[in-house]
């Protein structure tokens, strides 16, 4: 794991939130939720392989247009044009070349995900260290006072302080350990090329601690809104450096 020192300013950061919280036919897909818990067995795959994974925000869900905070499980369902997105969004991903597909275990990101699964033929995981950072305290409360409560802990995550914690929630060790282990879990799945369909608080702030060429001012300008995407090169043993972020997709 490496923690890039980071300091981002009040502006920054107002916008990534509100990046976070934007809006951005589902086809049936086969789910496996042998993932829940935490015994995988023995494993074939090498702390050697290089993998590429992509990480994908969930399309517009009922929860973005509420304007509250939503981070409980299983959450609300992709809204009409949630739904058309993620149709879309399995277009754009058709040519991408997935040898395995994962989702947390929140409503929003199965939906998104069943029309790409669908369309390349694989079945979709369930991994809930994908999961959206849970808001404890802050639940239910207003997406526009993030700034002075749900977030404030993990801004200081992104400066290395990995001890401080959401009320009621996780700190930075916790959320970070998650989803290090959740991608454990697909490289002993010998997954070179994963597609996880996953939530924009847990992409951008979990991409900005651990990518060694980490762009601060990406959350700024280019933050990952429904359906966008952050594509990443590396290994959980060797660390990992983001190739592609694309922070505004065109999916209706």
């Amino acid at each position: 794991m490496r923690i890039r020192s980071l300091r981002l300013s009040i502006a920054v950061m107002a916008t990534a939130v509100a990046a976070t919280t934007a809006t951005a036919g589902v086809a049936s897909a086969d789910i496996d939720f042998g993932s829940f818990g935490s015994s995988f067995g023995s494993s074939s795959g090498s702390s050697n392989d290089e993998m590429v994974i992509t990480l994908v925000r969930h399309a517009e869900s009922a929860g973005n247009t509420s304007g509250l905070i939503d981070t409980t499980v299983p959450g609300p369902d992709l809204t009409p044009r949630g739904r058309t997105q993620a149709d879309n969004l399995a277009v754009q991903l058709a040519d991408k070349n997935y040898d395995c597909a994962f989702a947390s275990n929140m409503v929003r990101t199965e939906q998104t995900a069943a029309p790409t699964v669908a369309k390349r033929d694989l079945s979709l995981n369930i991994q809930p260290g994908f999961r959206e950072i849970e808001a404890g305290e802050y639940e239910g409360t207003s997406e526009a006072a993030a700034m002075s409560g749900y977030l404030q802990a993990p801004i200081k995550w992104l400066s290395g302080d990995l001890t401080a914690r959401i009320p009621g929630s996780i700190d930075g060790n916790e959320f970070d350990g998650r989803v290090d282990q959740a991608l454990l879990d697909v490289q002993r799945r010998d997954c070179a090329n994963p597609v996880i369909f996953a939530h924009g608080a847990t992409i951008m702030f979990w991409s900005m601690m651990n990518a060694s060429n980490a762009d601060k001012g990406k959350l700024g300008t280019d933050p990952i809104r429904n359906g966008g995407r952050v594509v990443l090169k590396g290994s959980p043993q060797k660390g990992w450096t983001i190739v592609e972020w694309v922070g505004h997709p065109d999916l209706g």
